[in-house]
């Protein structure tokens, strides 16, 4: 294909594995791609508030970043408070989805994104599952609060579950991806990866046929679909593997790597 001008990288699985780690290769393969001149974009499920630590981290202190899978655009800025500008923001009323889904899962937990800061939740999510600050909000303030983005956390249900629960209750206006556990995401109707991604694509002025993407999860099948190069991770599911071009190595063997290698030839 035309040589790459933009890579678009999810963070969780793709880069950074379950633990939280990311491995020296590939924080020097990161910076290696965006020291040849591409555009290196984060594409993640990740609030603002943490996906910009993990772009600092990796060496990306300018450039874009897309967040809540595609409801928050930020543009990554030293000179800014935090390190970033957020530029644009797509907001939903959570307060249908999150009342048909209760009536099924009362007992699931809820969280609705708190732009730059955390989420308000119905009730304490398991340690390390949610970043930023938590704060433990009524169920009517929950529901009322425009949202760029909704987790729903069913500890005893499994990710099969939840999708027999979506295809049962339908979910309009929002867009859903299951996670890699009972761990259901919605964003606005329309909204994705994807979306977001093809809107930094056309202001940084690349041409389609040079953009390249690399994912492993449910809300990242857009993604790689929108990328003339989509690259699914070794451990990804059979659904998201298909949606791409190629598939690479697992998290556990650092697969991200051999195709950012692959951008510098």
């Amino acid at each position: 294909m035309t040589r790459c001008r933009l890579v678009a990288l999810d963070v969780d699985g793709t880069l950074m594995s379950y633990d939280g780690v990311i491995s020296d290769e590939v924080r020097a393969a990161v910076r290696a791609v965006r020291d040849a001149g591409l555009h290196v974009v984060l594409a993640t499920g990740r609030g603002v508030h943490s996906a910009a630590p993990v772009a600092m981290e990796l060496g990306l202190t300018e450039g874009w970043v897309v967040c809540s899978n595609g409801a928050v655009t930020a543009r990554l800025d030293p000179a800014a408070e935090n390190g970033y500008e957020i530029v644009r923001v797509v907001t939903f009323d959570p307060g249908p989805a999150l009342r048909t889904i209760a009536m099924e899962l009362p007992d699931a937990l809820y969280a609705v994104e708190d732009l730059g800061l955390g989420f308000r939740v119905s009730a304490d999510f398991p340690d390390g599952e949610l970043s930023g600050d938590l704060e433990v909000v009524s169920w009517e303030e929950l529901t009322a609060t425009p949202a760029t983005r909704v987790v729903i956390r069913s500890p005893d249900s499994t990710p099969e579950e939840f999708h027999e629960l979506v295809e049962r209750v339908g979910l309009h206006e929002v867009e859903y991806a299951v996670g890699w556990s009972a761990w259901l995401d919605l964003t606005p109707g329309g909204v994705s990866k994807a979306s977001a991604l093809e809107e930094v694509r056309q202001h940084l002025g690349v041409q389609p046929h040079a953009t390249v993407a690399i994912g492993d999860g449910g809300n990242d099948v857009q993604m790689l679909r929108w990328a003339a190069r989509g690259v699914a991770m070794g451990h990804a599911s059979e659904a998201v593997r298909a949606a791409a071009d190629e598939v690479t190595g697992t998290i556990g063997d650092d697969g991200a790597l051999a195709i950012l290698h692959s951008l510098l030839v």
